[in-house]
């Protein structure tokens, strides 16, 4: 593979036209590739712009499918049927009861708990990705993963019709384990944390010629992420939030939620304003806060150890995108402990009726802590990112939410244990006050 200096002798039937270094700038064909083979920086897909502007409209999209697909234009397949299982379009609730609890005025979630098909914001990722895959011609794909990753690409590789094997760290969650292996993939638990999963990985990428959806894929893979950008502004009636607060893994959805409210800046479908850019970490794998906390332009990376494991990524590969966005946008990165994180996944749960996973709890407890802190005005229109679903965690709550009341099936066993519930419940509330 060529650095693509011939790229622009291509007709250009697509908006996506090259693989560009994000550090050099160097330009490489549409290739399954992901490093620069100059300066080693990672490659990101470039798009024509000045074409977009002339054939996308807000009417043009509105006519599209109920899915990220809705989006094509912006994401990098040239199929015009690419893989579409729903994923997308998922709910931007106004927080209501949450906001009244935290002291904001306009607070909204973006509920990736619930999409399709297997309840993680990963679906709308690998569905860019698999469809990059074929037409690529991949019949094998793969993925290095903390739990959410391997079940989306088992469940898309199987709508697909392609032979799937995936990697985990092998002390996940039960729920993501028995998410992955339904869909029949070759599973492959391995004995160490995420980072030896994905050094593992990619050397079977070199070996095996697979399509790893987050390493020879990537480019293609992260565009995905967009489409969470594009649909809250969308959403908020084609308008740009003030704030936004996600979680932070590898940081590649932090920058691509940046990117998709850039793009749609760049071709006119929105007006322009500076968004601030807050991030979530748990204190126990913390790598990006503790480098926008040290004003660091670069990752040391840690040794994962929270209940946290989705977002438990002890050397991203994003992070240092991450901090630059959060400090050209005025926002900030925050930690948060796991006792933090399980108390932020019951807020969400009692104000909202949204069950998260520990990523969503993270990001939860990182809100409060900043609205406390004086650092989100309670004026702005905040929108929260929650990327994965609860029932994928049981573990994390199991011990905190208390037992079930068991009684006999009569009216005076059911009277009595109500009133002792209500007991509890004051005797809670008591201690809350004092």
């Amino acid at each position: 593979m060529q650095a693509a200096t011939n790229i622009q002798n291509q007709t250009l039937t697509h908006a996506f036209h090259a693989l560009k270094c994000k550090e050099c700038g160097a330009e490489y064909e549409l290739e399954a590739k992901n490093v620069c083979e100059f300066c080693f920086g990672p490659l990101e897909v470039s798009y024509d712009y000045s074409k977009l502007r002339q054939t996308v409209t807000r009417e043009t999209i509105q006519a599209g499918p109920n899915s990220i697909w809705r989006y094509r234009q912006f994401l990098p397949v040239t199929s015009e049927n690419p893989i579409d299982v729903g994923t997308g379009m998922t709910p931007l609730v106004r927080s209501n009861r949450l906001a009244r609890r935290l002291g904001l005025k306009k607070l909204y979630i973006k509920n990736d708990a619930v999409n399709m098909p297997t309840l993680s914001f990963k679906d709308r990722v690998v569905s860019v990705a698999m469809t990059r895959a074929k037409e690529l011609g991949f019949t094998t794909v793969s993925c290095a993963s903390t739990g959410n990753l391997a079940n989306s690409t088992a469940a898309i590789a199987a709508h697909a019709g392609l032979d799937c094997c995936v990697f985990i760290p092998a002390d996940l969650e039960a729920g993501k384990i028995l998410g992955s292996l339904i869909y029949s993939p070759t599973l492959m638990a391995v004995k160490g944390n995420y980072d030896q999963v994905n050094r593992l990985c990619s050397e079977v990428a070199n070996t095996h010629g697979w399509g790893f959806v987050n390493i020879n894929l990537r480019p293609y893979y992260s565009e995905g992420s967009k489409t969470l950008g594009f649909e809250v502004a969308e959403q908020l009636g084609w308008e740009l939030p003030d704030h936004i607060v996600a979680p932070l893994a590898s940081g590649s959805l932090f920058s691509k939620i940046y990117k998709g409210f850039n793009e749609f800046v760049e071709v006119g479908l929105v007006e322009g304003k500076n968004v601030r850019f807050s991030g979530a970490q748990a204190e126990g794998c913390s790598p990006i806060a503790k480098a926008f906390k040290e004003k660091r332009d670069f990752i040391e990376p840690v040794k994962p150890n929270t209940i946290a494991k989705s977002i438990a990524i002890g050397n991203p590969a994003d992070g240092v995108y991450a901090v630059e966005i959060a400090n050209k946008t005025n926002g900030n990165i925050e930690t948060v402990t796991d006792a933090e994180i399980i108390e932020g996944m019951k807020l969400l749960a009692e104000t909202e009726g949204i069950f998260t996973e520990t990523a969503g709890g993270t990001t939860v407890a990182v809100l409060k802590k900043l609205v406390e802190a004086g650092k989100i005005d309670p004026e702005e229109t905040t929108v929260v990112y929650i990327t994965g679903n609860g029932l994928k965690t049981q573990e994390a709550v199991q011990s905190c939410v208390g037992e079930p009341l068991t009684i006999d099936a009569k009216l005076d066993s059911f009277e009595s244990a109500l009133e002792r519930s209500r007991t509890l419940d004051r005797l809670e509330w008591q201690q809350v006050l004092v």
